[in-house]
C-alpha cells in the first residue's frame, strides 16, 4: 500500500494540512490574545463612558438599525465611531480572520470526513486510515487540535470581548456583504460561553461540552478515535520507557488527547463507569495534573468534578494514600537520581569509553530524572490549583509535605539533568559524525596487525626466537582478510562476526601456546582491543538520540518555567557563571518547539516560518526576561558609583600640596568604586559566557542580549525619571519649572556620566547607546501626546520608536497630557500665557503684568537644552506645531459661527466694505464710520483675540526654540551647521530657477529630499516657524475685513512706551502685543496673498484718513491708534522679512517721517 504520507497520496495529504493548519491556527490565537486592543475590554470608568455608545455585544444582532439610528442622531457619537474605526479596522480584522479561520478548519475537517465516508478517496475509509500508523495519529490529532483551539480561545480572548470584536468587524467591514462570508456562523461558533480565566470565576454549566457541540461532528469518528486512543499506543512511546512505573508519562502526549477528545462525547465522562475506570487505570493510576498544549495545565480533580462516572473513576488515584505513596516515591527518586546525575557531571567523568559502555544505565537515570521533573512540577504548580477549593488545596499541601518539595531543589535538579543531556547529546552527534571513520581506521589497525602477524610466522620478517610456521601464517592471513571483508552497514551480523573473530584470537594464544613470546602477545592484544572497539563503535545508534530527545521532553513546563524565574534571577546574581548551565535548560525548553512544528514542516507549509518564530520569538523573550537580572543587578551598582562619584570624591586639582596628597587620595570611597566596578565586569563575564546559541529559529548572541539588556533597563530608568521629574503644581507660585528642569538635569547627568564610566569594563559603545535610546524614549512620548491630535492613532505596534525587547513603559496620565513632554509644554504655556505676561522682543523676557517681576527668559530653552538635549526641544517643537494647527482649526470653526452664521455681523460688515471702497480713497468721517463699526461687532472680539494670542504665543517659543537649536548647532556640529545651510540655499535657488525657467531640473513626486532635509534643517533650528503653513483653507468672505476691524478694535487697550514698544494700558483688560501681531500674522498667511494685500489695504486707509481728519481739524499730534497701526505695519515688515516697499505702497513715506520723529 501506498505510504500515507506520501505527496501524490491525496487522501494523506489532506488530512496532513488540516492538522498542519491547526497548528498554526493555535500560534496566531497565542499571538493575538498579546494584541487585545484595551478599549474592547471596557474595564475602567473611562472607556465605558467614552465608547459604551459604539461598542456593541451581540445583542446589536437584535436590532441593527434602531442602534444605527442612535448613532446616526448624535454627529458626535459618528465621528467617534469613525475614528475608532480608523484605528482599530486592522487589529479587528486579524482576530476576524483568526477566529474565521477556527470555523474553517471544523468545516475542512467534516468535509474529510464526508469524502472520506463517500469513497472519494477510493481504497480509503474511515476504518482502513485508522489502521495506518500515521493516519490514526492524525485523526485523533486533527479532532484534538479543534478541541484546544475552542480553549485557548476561551482562556486567552474573552467571551464578551470576542463578542465586541465580531459586531465590530461587522459594522466597519465591507466584507460582510459578500455572498460567501460565513459570519453568523462563526458568531455562531464563538458566541461568549460564560467562562472566564479570572482565578475564583465559576465554571458555567455543562461548560465546555456545549461549546463543542456547536458545530456537530461525525459521531462515529468521535468514537472510533476515542476507542484508538483508549486501546493502543499510536505514537509507539512506551519503546522509549520500558520501565512500567514510567508508563504514564510514555502516554502522556495521548493522555492529554483524550481528556481533550472526551469533551466532544460527555456521555461517556457522566456514565461509563466501566471504560472510565480503564482509562483512568491506563492514563492516569499516579498523576492528575496534565498539561494539554504548549503548556496549558489542567488539574483533572477540578475539571472532571461535574461528571460523576469520570469522578468515582479518578477517586482511586485522588486517595489520600495513593497520593502519599506517589509524593515520598518521587521525592527518594529525585535525591537517588540527582546524586547520580552529579557524580556524571564531575569533570572528566563522561569519557567515550565510559558513556559507550553504559548506554542504558545513562538513558535509565535521564529518563528518571526526567518523569521526577515531571510528575514534581506538575503536580505543584501554582496554576493547576485553585486556591478556593478546599479539597485541591488539602491534596497539594499533602503533596508538598510528603515530596519534601523544595523548589529550589527542583529547580537545581532541572538545571543539573539539562546540562547532562546536553553534554551526552553533543558527545553522541559527535560520535555518530565519526562512527565510519573510526571503524574503518581501527578495522584497517586490526587487519595490518594480523598481516604483520603472518608474516613474522613467514620467517622472513626478523622478529627474536620465532620460528617458521606456514599454518599460523595462512591463519593470519585469513583472518586480516576476515576483518577487512566486516561490512559497517549490516552492524547485525558485522556484530556476532567480530565477537567469533575476537574468540578465535583468544583461542590460537592458547593452543599454540604463544604467551612465551611477549611481541605476539602484544599484537594479539592489541587486535583484540580494536575489535572491541569496534564492537563498540558499531553501536552507536542514532536510536539513542531519539530516545534521548523524546524522554527530554519539556514542553509541559512552557509556562510553569516562569515560577522559577527568580530562583534562576537570584542564582545568577549570587554566581554570574550560573548562565552557562542555564543554556542548557533554555536549549532543553527548546525542544518544546518540536511539537507544533512537526505537523507543519511535514505538510511543507508556508507557515512553517512564522510559527516558529512566533515560538522561538517566546523563549527567547523569556531568555531576555530571565537574564534581565545582570542588567538590572549592574545598574544598581552603578548608581552607587553615581553617588561615590558624584557627592564623596573629590576632584584632584592639577598642583597640590604634598600634605594634602592624603586627604585628595581617598582611598576608601575609590576602593569602593573599584569593588563596584569590578562586580559589574563580573556579570559582563558572566552572559558572555553563554556562547551564541540557536533558540528555535533565532540566534542568540550573547553580546546583543547584553546590550538590549543594558538598554532596557537605561530605557527604564531614564523614562522613570523623565516621568516623575516633571509633573508640576499648576498653583505653585513661582513655577516649579525650572528648579525642576535643573533636579533633572543633574538626574541625566548622573546616568550619563556613569554610563560613560562603565562603557569600557563592559565593552559597549556607551554615547551611542545613550543618544540612541535618549532620542527613542522622547521621540516616543512625543508621539503618543501627538495622538491626542491625530485622527489615526499611531498604536505602540504601528510605532517605529517602540520595540517588544527594550519597549519603552507607559505611565498613566498625571493631567490632561498623555506624557512628560506634554507636562512640559503644558506648562510652559501656562506660565507664559499672555493674559497674564507680557513678553519684551529686545529681551526675549516674560515679565508679568501686573507685579512686572521677570517670569522667565530664553534661558529656559538652554536648560530644556542641557536636560533633555536636542531631541527634546525638537520634540517640544513638533507638539507646538500641533497646537498650533489645533488651535487654527478652531478657529476657523468659529469663525463660520460667530461671523458667517450671524446676520447683523455680516450687515455691518458689509456696510463698512461699501463705506470704504475703493480702498485707494480716504474715507470721509472716517472715525464715525470705523468706530461704528467695532461697536456693533463688539461681543465676537474677546473669543477672537483669545484665539489669535493663543497661536501668536506657540509662534514666540517656536521662534525661541528655533534660535536655541540653531546656536547649539552652530556651536556643537559647526559642520553640520554649515552643510546643511549651503545646501538648503542651493536647492532653494535651483528651486526659484525652475520656476523661472521650467525646463531647468526639480525634485520629482517620488523623491524624498525635501522631506528629509525639511526634517534636518527643523532639528538643527534653521527655519522661519512664521513661514510654515499649517493648514489648507477655502475661501472665507470678509477676511480680510474682520481682521482688520479686530485689530483697530484691540489698539485702544494698548499705549507706546519709548522704552518697551506698546504695552497693555490697563492689566485688567490684557492685551500682548508681540502675541497678537505673530497670531494675526501667522492667520494670514494660511490664506491667498490676496488677502494680505486687502488687510494691508485697508490699515493703510485707516491710516491715511485719521490723520487726513486730524489736520482738518488741525490736532497738532499723531492719534495713539495711528502710531499703534504704523508699529503693526513696521513689525510687520520686520518679522516676514519682506522689503519695505509693501508698507509703503499703502501709507505716504511722510507719514512714516512724522510717525519717527513721535518715536
Amino acid at each position: 500500500m501506498l505510504d500515507f504520507l506520501a505527496e501524490n497520496n491525496l487522501c494523506g495529504q489532506a488530512i496532513l494540512r488540516i492538522v498542519s493548519c491547526g497548528n498554526a491556527i493555535i500560534a496566531e490565537l497565542l499571538r493575538l490574545s498579546e494584541f487585545i486592543p484595551a478599549v474592547f475590554r471596557l474595564k475602567d470608568r473611562a472607556d465605558q463612558q467614552k465608547y459604551g455608545d459604539i461598542i456593541f455585544d451581540f445583542s446589536y444582532f437584535k436590532g441593527p438599525e434602531l442602534w444605527e439610528s442612535k448613532l446616526e442622531a448624535k454627529p458626535e457619537l459618528q465621528d467617534l465611531d469613525e475614528e475608532f474605526r480608523e484605528n482599530n479596522i486592522e487589529i479587528v480584522t486579524r482576530f476576524y480572520l483568526a477566529f474565521q479561520s477556527v470555523h474553517k478548519y471544523i468545516v475542512d475537517l467534516n468535509r474529510y470526513l464526508d469524502d472520506l465516508n463517500e469513497g472519494v478517496y477510493i481504497q480509503q475509509t474511515l476504518e482502513t486510515v485508522l489502521l495506518n500508523e500515521d493516519g490514526k495519529q492524525l485523526l485523533c490529532e486533527a479532532l484534538y487540535l479543534y478541541g484546544v483551539m475552542l480553549l485557548v480561545i476561551d482562556q486567552k480572548i474573552e467571551g464578551e470581548v470576542r463578542e465586541r470584536m465580531l459586531v465590530s468587524y461587522y459594522r466597519y467591514s465591507a466584507a460582510r456583504s459578500s455572498a460567501d462570508s460565513n459570519m453568523d456562523d462563526i458568531c455562531k461558533l464563538l458566541r461568549s460561553t460564560g467562562y472566564s480565566s479570572q482565578p475564583g470565576a465559576k465554571r458555567p454549566p455543562n461548560y465546555p461540552e456545549s461549546y463543542f457541540q456547536r458545530v456537530p461532528i461525525n459521531e462515529a469518528f468521535i468514537s472510533m478515535v476515542i476507542g484508538r486512543l483508549r486501546s493502543d499506543d499510536i505514537y509507539n512511546q512506551v519503546s522509549a520507557y520500558p520501565l512500567p512505573e514510567h508508563r504514564s508519562t510514555a502516554l502522556a502526549t495521548q493522555a492529554a488527547m483524550l481528556y481533550v477528545i472526551l469533551y466532544f462525547e460527555p456521555s461517556i465522562l457522566h456514565t461509563h463507569q466501566a471504560k472510565m475506570r480503564e482509562i483512568v487505570d491506563k492514563y492516569f493510576p499516579d498523576n492528575w495534573v496534565i498539561s494539554i498544549y504548549m503548556g496549558i495545565t489542567v488539574n483533572l480533580a477540578d475539571a472532571w468534578e461535574p461528571y460523576k462516572a469520570a469522578k468515582t473513576a479518578l477517586n482511586n488515584t485522588l486517595d489520600l494514600s495513593n497520593v502519599r505513596e506517589q509524593s515520598s516515591r518521587y521525592a527518594t527518586v529525585s535525591e537517588r537520581v540527582h546524586a547520580q546525575v552529579q557524580q556524571f557531571l564531575k569533570e572528566g567523568y563522561l569519557r567515550e569509553e565510559m558513556v559507550l559502555d553504559n548506554i542504558p544505565r545513562l538513558l535509565n537515570c535521564l529518563r528518571d530524572c526526567n518523569v521526577a521533573i515531571r510528575w514534581l512540577m506538575l503536580h505543584t504548580a501554582d496554576s493547576a490549583c485553585d486556591p478556593n477549593n478546599k479539597r485541591l488545596r488539602q491534596i497539594k499541601d499533602q503533596i508538598l509535605t510528603d515530596s519534601r518539595y523544595n523548589p529550589k531543589i527542583l529547580f537545581q535538579l532541572l538545571l543539573d539533568t539539562a546540562q547532562f543531556e546536553f553534554i551526552l547529546k553533543e558527545m553522541f552527534k559527535q560520535m555518530l559524525s565519526e562512527k565510519q571513520a573510526k571503524w574503518e581506521h581501527y578495522k584497517k589497525e586490526s587487519s595490518e596487525r594480523m598481516t604483520e602477524l603472518a608474516d613474522v610466522f613467514s620467517g622472513v620478517k626478523p622478529l627474536t626466537r620465532v620460528e617458521k610456521n606456514e599454518n599460523l601464517q595462512a591463519w593470519f592471513r585469513e583472518i586480516s582478510k576476515q576483518i577487512l571483508s566486516l561490512n559497517h552497514d549490516d552492524s547485525t551480523a558485522a556484530g556476532r562476526k567480530t565477537v567469533q573473530l575476537i574468540q578465535a584470537l583468544e583461542e590460537v594464544q592458547e593452543f599454540h601456546q604463544l604467551e612465551s613470546n611477549l611481541q605476539v602477545c602484544q599484537f594479539l592484544a592489541d587486535t583484540r582491543k580494536f575489535l572491541h572497539q569496534m564492537i563498540r563503535t558499531i553501536n552507536i545508534k542514532e536510536e539513542v538520540l531519539i530516545t534521548m530527545q523524546i524522554v527530554g521532553d519539556l514542553s509541559f513546563a512552557w509556562q510553569l518555567i516562569d515560577s522559577f524565574t527568580d530562583i534562576m534571577q537570584e542564582s545568577i546574581r549570587v554566581n554570574p557563571s550560573m548562565v552557562t548551565k542555564l543554556r542548557a535548560t533554555f536549549l532543553k525548553l527548546a525542544s518544546a518547539l518540536d511539537l507544533p512544528l512537526l505537523r507543519i514542516n511535514q505538510a511543507n507549509s508556508p507557515d512553517l516560518l512564522s510559527v516558529s518564530q512566533y515560538y522561538s520569538g517566546e523563549l527567547v523573550s523569556y531568555v531576555r526576561k530571565v537574564l534581565q537580572i545582570i542588567p538590572e543587578s549592574m545598574f544598581t551598582s552603578l548608581l552607587k558609583i553615581i553617588k561615590l562619584q558624584t557627592h564623596d570624591i573629590i576632584e584632584v586639582p592639577t598642583r597640590l600640596d604634598k600634605d594634602k596628597l592624603r586627604d585628595y587620595a581617598q582611598l576608601g570611597p575609590r576602593y569602593e568604586v573599584a569593588k563596584l566596578t569590578h562586580a559589574i565586569s563580573i556579570f559582563t563575564e558572566g552572559i558572555l559566557m553563554m556562547k551564541t546559541t540557536l533558540v528555535g529559529i533565532i540566534k542568540v548572541d550573547p553580546k546583543q542580549l547584553l546590550e538590549d539588556g543594558i538598554r532596557k533597563e537605561l530605557v527604564k530608568r531614564v523614562a522613570f525619571a523623565l516621568h516623575r521629574g516633571l509633573i508640576f503644581n499648576p498653583r505653585a507660585k513661582p513655577s516649579e519649572l525650572m528648579p525642576k528642569l535643573k533636579e533633572l538635569g543633574a538626574t541625566m547627568d548622573g546616568f550619563h556620566r556613569s554610563f560613560e564610566y562603565i562603557q569600557d569594563y563592559v565593552n559597549i559603545y556607551g554615547l551611542k547607546i545613550w543618544q540612541e535610546e535618549v532620542s527613542r524614549i522622547i521621540n516616543y512620548n512625543v508621539e503618543q501626546e501627538c495622538n491626542n491630535f491625530l485622527r489615526t492613532k499611531i498604536q505602540d505596534w504601528q510605532s517605529m520608536y517602540q520595540s517588544t525587547h527594550i519597549p519603552i513603559p507607559k505611565f498613566p496620565p498625571v493631567d490632561e497630557s498623555v506624557t512628560f513632554i506634554g507636562r512640559l509644554c503644558r506648562e510652559i504655556l501656562r506660565i507664559t500665557d499672555p493674559k497674564m505676561t507680557c513678553h519684551i522682543d529686545q529681551l526675549n523676557t516674560w515679565y508679568d503684568m501686573k507685579t512686572h517681576q521677570e517670569v522667565t527668559s530664553s534661558r529656559l530653552f538652554s536648560e530644556i537644552q542641557t536636560t533633555l538635549g536636542t531631541f527634546g526641544l525638537n520634540g517640544l517643537d513638533r507638539l507646538l506645531c500641533f497646537m498650533i494647527v489645533k488651535e487654527l482649526q478652531n478657529f476657523l470653526s468659529m469663525f463660520q459661527k460667530i461671523i458667517l452664521r450671524d446676520r447683523t455681523v455680516q450687515d455691518t460688515l458689509k456696510t463698512l466694505m461699501n463705506a470704504v471702497s475703493p480702498l485707494k480713497s480716504i474715507v470721509a468721517n472716517s472715525n464715525k464710520i470705523y468706530f461704528s463699526a467695532i461697536a456693533k461687532t463688539q461681543k465676537i472680539w474677546t473669543a477672537y483675540l483669545e484665539a489669535i494670542m493663543k497661536v501668536g504665543q506657540m509662534q514666540i517659543l517656536r521662534q525661541q526654540i528655533a534660535n536655541e537649536l540653531n546656536y547649539s548647532c552652530r556651536f556643537d556640529s559647526k559642520h553640520l551647521a554649515a552643510a546643511l545651510e549651503n545646501l538648503n540655499k542651493a536647492l532653494l535657488a535651483d528651486i526659484e530657477a525652475h520656476y523661472q525657467d521650467p525646463s531647468l531640473p526639480y525634485p520629482k513626486e517620488d523623491n524624498t529630499l525635501l522631506y528629509e532635509i525639511t526634517a534636518y534643517l527643523e532639528a538643527a533650528g534653521i527655519h522661519n516657524p512664521l513661514n510654515k503653513i499649517y493648514i489648507t483653507t477655502k475661501r472665507l468672505p470678509y477676511f480680510p475685513v474682520v481682521n482688520f476691524l479686530f485689530l483697530i478694535a484691540q489698539l485702544p487697550k494698548l499705549q507706546y512706551n519709548k522704552n518697551l514698544g506698546m504695552v497693555c494700558r490697563k492689566p485688567a483688560d490684557p492685551v500682548d502685543w508681540p502675541p497678537l501681531v505673530l497670531g494675526l500674522l501667522t492667520l494670514l498667511k494660511q490664506f491667498h496673498s490676496r488677502y494680505t494685500e486687502q488687510f494691508l489695504a485697508l490699515i493703510g486707509q485707516f491710516i491715511r484718513s485719521t490723520v487726513e481728519q486730524c489736520t482738518s481739524q488741525k490736532i497738532p499730534e499723531m492719534p495713539a491708534d495711528v502710531v499703534g497701526a504704523l508699529l503693526f505695519l513696521e513689525d510687520y515688515v520686520r518679522y516676514t522679512k519682506l522689503p519695505r516697499r509693501v508698507a509703503e505702497a499703502h501709507v505716504p513715506n511722510f507719514i512714516f517721517d512724522e510717525f519717527r520723529t513721535v518715536l
